[in-house]
């Protein structure tokens, strides 16, 4: 049980620490609103874990490996990273950014949420991953101690997930008295670069596979 928790734990961490469009998300909305970005975050991406590890086990795993259904998320996971860094360069350019926090921005924690979800979701590597090393993960698991084994399996998986994002939001969070605005819309300018780049990067491979 121990085994299946901490194999679960460290694999996490291994792929959390990548850097890629969710941890460019997850320092950017860190610095706007603070250690409870990190949380929402990862908690979305909690979420559709889960759904990927039922959909997995029930054999859908063939089905979002299929070639078809990665170009498919690599396409709309272009569109939606390009989008939501060129918004980041739109806040600085119009100057909507700011050092300050607080109530205003409570009403964007269910945005923060989705966000988790749907950076994960389109982002072709996640669902590559997930469909290949993860099903054999997974049914390792099972094979060990039944549905309790995949339990266990998604609870070490995400609890590596919350504690690396909301370590590295808590960081984030922690920094932002050292900054001043110039410095700050630096950050969100090359974060919202990174989120274009990666967007890019997803489309060029999937307009690949179609030509």
């Amino acid at each position: 049980m121990l085994a299946i928790f901490f194999k679960s734990l460290l694999i996490a961490f291994s792929g959390a620490v990548m850097p890629g469009s969710v941890f460019t998300y997850t320092v950017d909305r860190s610095l706007r609103h603070g250690v409870k970005a990190g949380v929402l975050v990862s908690l979305g991406h909690a979420l559709l874990e889960l759904i990927l590890v039922i959909l997995i086990f029930v054999g859908a795993g063939r089905y979002l490996a299929a070639e078809s259904a990665g170009i498919a998320i690599g396409l709309i996971g272009g569109v939606v990273l390009v989008y939501l860094g060129s918004q980041m360069l739109k806040d600085v350019y119009l100057n909507k950014i700011t050092l300050e926090t607080g109530e205003m921005h409570d009403h964007k924690q269910g945005g923060m949420f989705m966000a988790g979800m749907v950076l994960s979701a389109t982002n072709p590597y996640f669902l590559i991953w997930w469909s290949a090393v993860g099903l054999a993960l997974i049914m390792s698991a099972y094979h060990s101690l039944g549905v309790w084994g995949i339990v266990i399996f998604y609870l070490g998986h995400i609890l590596g997930d919350i504690t690396w994002y909301t370590f590295v939001a808590a960081m984030v969070s922690k920094s932002r008295h050292l900054l001043n605005i110039a410095i700050y819309k630096t950050i969100i300018v090359v974060l919202a670069l990174c989120l274009v780049g990666f967007g890019a990067s997803f489309f060029a491979g999937s307009i690949k596979h179609i030509i």
